[in-house]
């Protein structure tokens, strides 16, 4: 009889998931991926990404996990191909941070960031991994519950495909939720009595508006460019950010926190980007031509489920990616943490099957340690805007807000530090590497270099921005 797993949801942490699974072929004979939406076969938005049509970047760690989980995929590669850049967290990037502009690195890049619209990435990993394997089918259907015990989950009760009448048990001896910021995953376990999960919930009532522009002529080569916003202010943080995408395209997202969100007003759209800490995003869009309407998102709660800390868990049940926590977009984690989860899920799979005592708990725990990073960046400063609402600050992350708002300040001065905060931005390494003795010292004494002015541009690119914003 063919051992079966089943993924709710064909998100990136689903279909990674999925294909950790089928790699697993002395525990899994077939992967079944259930999924509402009727899924794209091109790169096209579909209605169970909320925030598809936002900016999206894939950190190193999430490239480097999805290339382990998906060997041979070449989903670098692919992506590359059909348009997608890599550009430098330190060296290819435009930044104004909280506590001012962030030099660019000549040196070795080591955290190349790959850039893309959300459709191309899912659909390139998607296809990567159906085309990787043939024990992967995908299924139009909604998940409506569990089958079995708070001892061990024994399948999904589905409902809601094509041509269903009622609901129907699938039988599954491995089950993954990764039905994303939609779960209803605390809901199901209290169906089995499991009702003791911890949550915590920050929310400073971030609004996304995004806009796609074409690409000026002259201008292909300009770099990404954002302004932050500054959660010390004690006013809404207000953001921006430029990404050049495939197809000659600019994606511009803007973001405000409660309080000063930006609207879905086209007219409204640059008058907002005008406003920010600096207007390098509004002179550059000031003249492009706009390609789509202006979309907004207001899916951005920061929201963590411990289930590693209940008391019981059921064998044969994980959650991945936005199941477990969902962050700010803004802080672009939310893709390459789904990938570490995955893999989390691939190497425990490497040493046990899933019919093993205590697996569904050992990679349950390692996939919150993978969380851990992303929460504290994103909690880290979102708690600190005005009106948030959810959990308020200890005195840890007092003094942990103090102590990288100086970090930050540094860093704007500081090649080394810059890049020791890199490694934990882009989930290279866990938060205990901004406390090394190095680190704390060199905090302590300051920035190397003075501040800067303006943004560090390249005579070239000045006088793109000078071209595109009219000489101002």
């Amino acid at each position: 009889m063919p051992r079966t797993a089943v993924v709710i949801g064909a998100s990136m942490a689903g279909m990674l998931a999925a294909a950790a699974l089928a790699r697993s072929a002395d525990t899994v004979d077939e992967v079944i991926v259930l999924e509402r939406d009727e899924l794209p076969d091109e790169p096209r938005p579909r209605k169970g990404l909320p925030q598809g049509r936002h900016a999206h970047i894939l950190l190193p760690s999430g490239r480097d996990a999805i290339e382990e989980i998906v060997p041979g995929g070449g989903v670098r590669k692919r992506l590359l191909a059909a348009g997608a850049t890599e550009r430098g967290l330190t060296s290819g990037l435009v930044t104004l941070g909280p506590q001012g502009w962030y030099r660019r690195s000549r040196h070795h890049e080591s955290h190349p960031l790959l850039v893309a619209s959300r459709d191309l990435i899912d659909w390139t990993v998607r296809d990567a991994v159906l085309t990787s394997t043939t024990r992967i089918s995908i299924r139009r259907a909604s998940a409506a519950g569990l089958l079995g015990t708070a001892e061990r989950v024994t399948g999904v009760r589905i409902g809601g495909g094509e041509g269903a009448v009622g609901n129907e048990d699938l039988r599954a001896e491995f089950v993954v939720d990764a039905s994303g910021r939609g779960t209803r995953i605390e809901h199901w376990l209290s169906e089995l009595g499991i009702t003791d999960i911890p949550k915590d919930v920050v929310d400073a009532g971030l609004v996304y508006a995004s806009r796609l522009y074409r690409t000026p002529e002259g201008a292909e080569a300009f770099p990404p460019a954002q302004v932050t916003a500054d959660p010390g202010g004690g006013r809404p943080g207000r953001s921006g950010l430029l990404l050049p995408i495939e197809g000659g395209r600019w994606l511009v997202s803007l973001g405000g926190t409660r309080g000063g969100e930006p609207t879905a007003d086209p007219d409204d759209f640059v008058r907002f980007a005008h406003g920010l800490r600096h207007p390098i995003v509004a002179e550059l869009i000031t003249g492009a031509e706009p390609l789509s309407d202006v979309v907004l998102s207001r899916s951005t709660r920061n929201e963590r489920r411990y289930f590693e800390k209940t008391a019981r868990w059921p064998e044969g049940l994980i959650a991945l990616g936005d199941a477990v926590a969902t962050y700010n977009p803004v802080y672009g984690q939310g893709m390459s943490v789904a990938a570490l989860g995955a893999r989390a899920l691939s190497g425990e799979l490497d040493r046990t099957g899933i019919l093993a005592p205590g697996f569904a708990r050992r990679v349950q725990r390692a996939a919150a340690k993978v969380v851990d990073a992303a929460w504290m960046m994103s909690v880290g400063q979102d708690q600190w805007f005005p009106d948030v609402r959810g959990k308020s600050p200890t005195l840890a992350d007092r003094w942990l807000s103090a102590y990288t708002g100086r970090m930050a300040r540094v860093a704007t001065g500081s090649y080394r530090v810059s890049t020791a905060m890199c490694e934990v931005t882009t989930l290279q390494a866990d938060a205990l590497h901004l406390l090394r003795p190095s680190l704390l010292l060199s905090t302590l004494l300051g920035p190397v270099l003075p501040p800067l002015a303006g943004p560090p541009l390249t005579p070239e690119e000045r006088a793109v921005l000078s071209s595109l914003s009219g000489g101002h």
